[in-house]
């Protein structure tokens, strides 16, 4: 007889079940530390070879990407870093998406379109809600672009569980949906007032997230970090707590681990993969709120630079867990930072730091799957 409910009725753990089950959250906390060190070193170690290999000097710009991502000759620290920090927001959060989805056993690329979903649906909130106060529409605009990410996700479940259309299908079309939606707003009913391009009208100051550094500690500059950073952060324990010390979480990794072993034991699959679709997509959402609130400011064609494509090597990267996710996210965002940076300084075009993440995602992948199948090899 199946339950109604998503998890079976348990009995209380024996110590040393307990026991066990401390020992396996130590031991997916030290899996989960051990490619934090490791991988960023060996894209060091790569990005000097893909240097070498376009003939540029790694003694040279290497130190010049060091100063755009941490301060160092012209550049203050705290102003290197706070771009760092802002670089890596958007990618904590639509990580965290990844991750969501991978441990329920499902590959959403539709990060991306979730996203866009959330900053169009924030900035229709803005537009429709002139007439109202600022601190009304502030949590309206969260809520609603966390809700349309949501929406955007759970259609990619529904088609998954009712029409049996893989997620990594759906999500991608769904990418391209969203974008022309965008499109369509943004030189229609949103755009600005002058149509002098296809974009919104900037929001106003009162619904914009505070700066966090006063000039006086920048050196009278004003840097990019703002209170939406707050959010992502706090995200983090937030995901990690459910993921790892509640029912539902738990349910999620036995439906992505043994889905055989969750229909015997009664799991409602259906139901935990729409959770895990929707709860990625909301946090994709309110990536792009935080984006639009945060920085961007307006809604354009190219409000994403590639945010929910680039989640996916950071959650790998990250080792699909929360806290790596947030490392993995700040390591990509220091070479974006510092790739902006040698771009500006010596010419060196931003686009080589692309092709060191695509190669160090796919060499990370190819190890990660040799060292399953010799997992399974030895326990067979």
């Amino acid at each position: 007889m199946k339950l109604a409910a998503d998890s079976p009725a348990t009995l209380p753990l024996t110590p040393e079940a307990k026991a066990a089950e401390k020992y396996n959250i130590v031991k997916n906390i030290v899996r989960g530390i051990v490619p934090l060190i490791t991988y960023p070193l060996f894209s060091i170690l790569l990005m000097a070879i893909t240097l070498l290999i376009f003939r540029f000097n790694p003694l040279k710009v290497m130190p010049v990407i060091w100063d755009g991502a941490f301060g160092g000759g012209d550049i203050g620290h705290i102003n290197a870093i706070s771009e760092t920090i802002v670089k890596a927001t958007p990618l904590i959060l639509t990580g965290l998406s990844i991750v969501v989805a991978w441990r329920a056993g499902l590959f959403s690329i539709g990060g991306e379109g979730q996203l866009l979903m959330g900053a169009l649906t924030a900035t229709a909130i803005s537009h429709l809600l002139k007439w109202m106060s600022s601190s009304l529409v502030i949590p309206l605009m969260i809520v609603g672009a966390t809700a349309a990410g949501a929406l955007w996700g759970g259609i990619a479940g529904w088609l998954r569980i009712h029409r049996n259309v893989q997620e990594v299908i759906s999500t991608i079309m769904l990418n391209y949906v969203a974008l022309y939606l965008v499109g369509v707003a943004v030189e229609g009913p949103l755009q600005e007032a002058s149509k002098n391009g296809p974009y919104s009208s900037l929001l106003p100051n009162s619904l914009l997230f505070a700066h966090l550094l006063p000039i006086s500690m920048t050196n009278g500059i004003q840097t990019r970090l703002h209170g939406g950073v707050l959010i992502a952060v706090l995200a983090v324990p937030i995901i990690a707590l459910y993921l790892n010390f509640t029912r539902q979480g738990f349910a999620l990794k036995l439906v992505g681990s043994n889905i055989r072993a969750a229909n015997v034991a009664h799991y409602n699959v259906d139901a935990i993969r729409m959770r895990a679709m929707l709860l990625s997509g909301g946090l994709c959402g309110l990536a792009g709120v935080v984006q639009l609130m945060g920085v961007s400011s307006r809604l354009s064609l190219e409000f994403s630079p590639g945010w929910g494509y680039n989640a996916i090597p950071v959650a790998l990267m990250g080792g699909l867990t929360p806290l790596g996710t947030l490392l993995s996210a700040l390591f990509f965002g220091a070479l974006n930072a510092g790739s902006s940076n040698a771009e500006r300084m010596i010419n060196t075009p931003s686009v080589i730091i692309n092709v060191v993440q695509a190669v160090a995602v796919m060499l990370i992948v190819s190890l990660r799957a040799w060292k399953r199948r010799a997992s399974e090899g030895n326990a067979e």
